[in-house]
Order: structure tokens, then C-alpha cells, then sequence
């Protein structure tokens, strides 16, 4: 009789253990990943300290436009059209506007390929969780490549890139930009993921921003680089670097990219591990992520930055070879 209320008490017990183990884990994943002791502390980005800026802005002889009059301008920037099939924060580009994004994403994927290493990798758009999720940036299907997995040390630091459409609801964003291309439920990007061991991270989050960077440089596009405060950072990263943008039209820096290191704060969610050399233990990954850049944002500096006094947009010189040799955008195409 009491080996058989021992056995009663052992599997209420049991079940137990497992309903708290489970809130306790619903609680922890609750808390956003600790900020690295050099990160600014604040509230918000009233706190967010630069570390450099590039470039001078541009001086025009006339008054710069923002990019949606000169796209509806041109009649190539549709937003209109797009209001009937999907409703607002949508947008049609027509021509070589169309052409134009489509280049600006493959200047960055070769770019990231070719010089800086990164392994080009075509992601589902869709991702499961309790049903399918349009992915708000391919930083998800990314980083979980290597979910449940142990990676030798020798294939580390792993580096990916992709060059997807992303989807958000903005929902959080009622009355920001509500007219043009700043701030959309669809836009394109090229995003950048690494896969580190702890000692690399540090330094892999230094190359990454350099080879983001590099991107604006290379287009001739003047920004400046912030280091995120604790009340700016996003829940999963231990340090943010924000890339800003010049857009004369708007008068300011908006961002671009943002850079982050999570240390081992995503591993641990999808238990992702790696086997030091000469050890029998695993230890988690670190995991990093960056726009490498946002494709939407970057035509839109593009515009504003390249535009020229009869309303038409000179075509930056590393992108021509993706035109056809095309060195100015007109109303004609």
C-alpha cells in the first residue's frame, strides 16, 4: 500500500514538476537578452551615441523633393494603384524604378558573395509556428538554419546573406510615415547572418557593420553610424549598431540598418551548438544579424540624393552595369 501511494505522489509529482517547469520557461522567455556593460544606457533613442559619420550631405541649387513626388513625378512610383489592390503602405513600381530596386539587390548580394564571403542562401518565405508566418525579415529562416544542430568549430564563423520581400504589419506605427516607401507591410532587403563561437563575436559585429557600411560608400551615399542605447536596443541583441542614412528630401539621417550581436541569447532558444576542438562538450553558438541593406530604403535615398533640377535621378556609377549602361532615370522609363 505505500509503494503504490509512493507511486501515486511520484506521478503528481511529476506532472507537476512539468506544469512549473513550463511557466517558469514561459517567464524567462518573457525577458530580453542582457546589454553588453559598453552599451549607452537610456530610454530611448534620445540616448543613442554616435560613432561616425561619412560623407557630407549634398548642396542642391533648387529645393530637394522627397522620393515619392519625384517617383509620382516620373509616373513610376504608383502608390495609388497599389491602395486598390492591398490597401495602404503598398507600392507599385514601374519601368526603371522596377529595374532599379531589382539592381540595388543584386549589387549587394554580389557585393556580400564575392567579397566579403558571405554564402547566398534562397529561404522560404514562410515559417511555422502554431500555423505559417509571412517572415518579417530572413534574419528568421537565417538564423535557424542551424536550429538543433552541432556544428564543428571549423565551420565557424558561418556567414549567410539573402536577398528576400519581408513582411510586417507596422502595426505599431500609426501616423509615421504614412506616404511613400519609408514604411511598408512589403519591402525587399538583403539581410546578414552570422554563426560564431564566443570569442569571435565581438569582432565578427565590427565586420559585419564594416561590410553594411561599405554598401552606402560604395553608392556614394553620406550616413552615420549610431550605437544603440539599452532602451532603443531590440529584445534578442546585446549591442545594436543603427546605420542612418542623409535623405535631403526629409531633411535627416533615417535608418538604414541595423547591426546586431545576441551572444548566445537566440542559441539557447533553438538549442544551436558547436563542438570546440579537442573537446568531447558542446557550447552555443553566438548569433549575429544585419541589413545588408534595406533594398526599399536604399531606392529611396537614391532618389533623393541622386535627384537632379528637371525632376529626373542620375543613376549611381556601380549600379549602371545593372541597367544596361543606364545613367539617368527619366519620366521616359
Amino acid at each position: 500500500a505505500e509503494v503504490a501511494e509512493l507511486k501515486t505522489k511520484i506521478q503528481d509529482g511529476e506532472e507537476e514538476e512539468r506544469r512549473l517547469d513550463a511557466a517558469l520557461k514561459d517567464i524567462l522567455s518573457g525577458l530580453p537578452n542582457l546589454p553588453h556593460e559598453d552599451v549607452p544606457l537610456g530610454a530611448d533613442e534620445e540616448a543613442n551615441v554616435e560613432r561616425h559619420k561619412i560623407g557630407e550631405p549634398r548642396q542642391f541649387n533648387f529645393e530637394p523633393r522627397e522620393h515619392f513626388d519625384i517617383g509620382e513625378a516620373l509616373g513610376l512610383m504608383d502608390f495609388e494603384t497599389a491602395a486598390k489592390l492591398s490597401g495602404s503602405r503598398f507600392v507599385i513600381l514601374r519601368k526603371n524604378l522596377a529595374r532599379l530596386e531589382r539592381a540595388i539587390g543584386n549589387f549587394m548580394l554580389d557585393l556580400h558573395t564575392t567579397e566579403f564571403g558571405y554564402q547566398e542562401i534562397a529561404p522560404p518565405l514562410l515559417v511555422t509556428d502554431d500555423g505559417f508566418w509571412l517572415i518579417p525579415t530572413a534574419e528568421v529562416p537565417l538564423t535557424n538554419t542551424v536550429r538543433e544542430s552541432i556544428l564543428s568549430e571549423e565551420e565557424l564563423p558561418l556567414r549567410l546573406t539573402a536577398y528576400t520581400a519581408c513582411f510586417r504589419s507596422e502595426a505599431g506605427s500609426a501616423g509615421r510615415d504614412t506616404r511613400g516607401m519609408i514604411r511598408q507591410h512589403q519591402f525587399s532587403k538583403v539581410e546578414l547572418v552570422s554563426i560564431t563561437t564566443p570569442d569571435q563575436s565581438a569582432d565578427e559585429h565590427e565586420r559585419m557593420l564594416s561590410c553594411a557600411e561599405d554598401v552606402l560608400k560604395r553608392l556614394d551615399l553620406p550616413f552615420r553610424t549610431m550605437t544603440l542605447s539599452t532602451g532603443d536596443m531590440g529584445f534578442g541583441a546585446r549591442r545594436t549598431y543603427d546605420i542612418e542614412v542623409w535623405l535631403p528630401g526629409q531633411n535627416t539621417y533615417r535608418e538604414i540598418s541595423s547591426c546586431s550581436v545576441c551572444g548566445d541569447f537566440q542559441a539557447r532558444r533553438m538549442n544551436a551548438r558547436y563542438r570546440p576542438d579537442g573537446e568531447k562538450g558542446t557550447k552555443f553558438v553566438h548569433t549575429l544579424n544585419g541589413s545588408g541593406l534595406a533594398v526599399g530604403r536604399t531606392m529611396v535615398a537614391i532618389l533623393e540624393n541622386y535627384q537632379q533640377a528637371d525632376g529626373s535621378v542620375a543613376v549611381p556609377d556601380v549600379l549602371q552595369p545593372y541597367l544596361g549602361g543606364l545613367e539617368v532615370i527619366t519620366a521616359d522609363g
